[in-house]
């Protein structure tokens, strides 16, 4: 196993924060680029996804939309490392996202969070975009009935997402949380479920959980997570 103490993933916010109501932008995207290259998150209010690839951060809106930021824009939740593989794993024919996710975890250690770079061609794609919302901020729980999803057949693209160990449930979801971009910056979204033709995945086990807290936004602050109650809201979002 190759983890050295250098790799690490840097979060700003928490899921469970954002799964309560934590939605407020409480750090500028673009700040999280000195941390990593590589990662998800999304913007003020829950808006879309944000899709952090090869140093360019990325965005789709709910009404399916994808531009690039230009970093300047408020998040409450996001995640990137610096991402150099040191494990690989190649898909030849066509195969699930649960397969996928197998092959994985048979790589990978439970008890490490593991980046994840996966480009192929999929011949099928499904996403889902939060909606963005306004004060006052809803449970996410209570927003994901009427959130948008998406689907596209034989599609070139990279995932992009975070397998977390069970151990960190709430800080972030507990397996596997994936963002999909296509190769021509038209289809974007949190990747539900998708059946890979082929391509290569690029796994890095990390030594590291950095976190940073919104420590100037007084909700933050104020706010008692129902722990119990957000590990839950997590699953059924995820």
């Amino acid at each position: 196993m190759n983890v050295t103490s250098k790799s690490y993933l840097y979060q700003h916010g928490t899921l469970g924060g954002l799964m309560q109501d934590l939605m407020e932008g409480t750090e500028q995207i673009g700040r999280l680029l000195a941390e990593g290259d590589t990662g998800i998150g999304t913007l003020a209010g829950s808006d879309g996804e944000v899709i952090i690839l090869d140093g360019r951060i990325y965005h789709v809106d709910q009404t399916g939309d994808v531009r690039q930021l230009t970093g300047t824009e408020k998040t409450p939740y996001a995640a990137v490392t610096r991402f150099a593989a040191n494990k690989h794993v190649s898909i030849y024919t066509e195969t699930s996202s649960e397969r996928v996710k197998e092959a994985i975890l048979a790589q990978v250690s439970p008890n490490l969070f593991t980046a994840v770079k996966m480009r192929g061609v999929f011949s099928h794609m499904h996403v889902r975009v939060a909606p963005k919302q306004t004060k006052p901020y809803p449970k996410f729980v209570d927003i994901i009935d009427n959130q948008p999803e998406y689907q596209a057949d034989d599609i070139a693209g990279t995932i992009v997402g975070f397998f977390t160990p069970q151990l960190f449930h709430g800080a972030a979801a507990a397996g596997f949380h994936w963002h999909f971009l296509s190769d021509d910056h038209c289809f974007a979204g949190h990747v539900l479920a998708f059946d890979l033709a082929a391509g290569e995945i690029e796994l890095m086990e990390l030594a590291e959980f950095r976190q940073h807290f919104p420590i100037d936004d007084a909700d933050f602050l104020q706010r008692e997570i129902d722990v119990a109650g957000i590990a839950k809201d997590i699953q059924v979002a995820e």
